[in-house]
């Protein structure tokens, strides 16, 4: 057995982190068009808080999501397992999947490994998101060779998050049905210099370099005017999440900028 294929057996057979007492979901129902068709032109809630934010359970995130789509959200951005079943017990809209986990040898940490991506997927999203940046990898694996493996197992539409145009090529090469711009100035090489706007610039570079693979736009997002103009440098949705579901940040920007 090859050293990857090995890497690729070990993902997933060891260190199971899936709840054994729920169902597996048997895959989106969801194809990648019916999908973009039905967020085309407008705004993705992501509803995530991490373990160390007062926020953070699947009740509350599942409140949340119902409350977003009260307000019109077109689908919902969700991390790990618990909080997409909550969410899919509440909600109709499509579910866009990530499990965010870090590995001691890997700054990849947005659905990084196979593990976390059969989590999605036996969860019940409708989309599986990955950081598809050309760093590291916790498994040794390239990109290339992990989307082929997601493509291989499950029939989940895929999207890829990444940081520059380069990426969102190779990206699109190597499979993705759609390009997300959530990790741009969140890189070691790019670091972000205004946490209150978006890279727009970057962003419709991205845009460019995926065509024709529709690009979601995503991170600072906080005002409408960015949302009109990511539409306007041709994204084909927008995600919005701390300047909905983090009050946490939004006092604290709320505070800065009123000094």
């Amino acid at each position: 057995m090859s050293l990857q294929n090995r890497g690729i057996k070990e993902e997933l057979t060891s260190h199971r982190r899936i709840d054994a007492i729920n169902k597996p979901w048997e895959g989106s129902k969801l194809t990648a068009q019916e999908l973009l068709q039905q967020v085309k032109g407008k705004l993705i809630v992501s509803c995530q808080a991490l373990e160390d934010e007062p926020l953070h359970g699947s009740k509350i995130m599942a409140a949340m999501a119902k409350a977003a789509c009260l307000g019109g959200a077109a689908a919902i951005r969700a991390n790990g397992g618990e909080d997409i079943r909550a969410i899919r017990r509440e909600v109709q809209v499509p579910m866009i999947g990530l499990r965010k986990r870090d590995y001691p040898n890997s700054p990849v940490f947005i659905t990084p490994t196979l593990i976390e991506v059969e989590e999605v997927v036996e969860a019940g999203a409708d989309a599986v998101a990955v950081d598809a940046t050309l760093r590291k990898r916790p498994s040794g694996m390239s990109l290339k060779d992990f989307i082929a493996s997601i493509r291989e197992r499950w029939s989940i539409p895929i999207m890829a998050d990444v940081s520059n145009p380069d990426e969102a090529c190779r990206a699109v090469e190597y499979g993705a049905d759609m390009v997300a711009t959530t990790l741009v100035g969140y890189t070691e090489d790019n670091p972000q210099t205004d946490p209150y706007n978006p890279d727009l610039a970057m962003f419709e570079e991205i845009i460019k370099a995926a065509s024709p693979i529709p690009v979601i736009a995503e991170g600072r997002i906080w005002e409408p005017q960015h949302i009109r103009s990511c539409f306007e440098i041709g994204a084909w949705a927008v995600v919005v999440g701390s300047a909905i579901t983090r009050p946490r940040l939004i006092t604290k920007r709320l505070i800065e900028l009123s000094k």
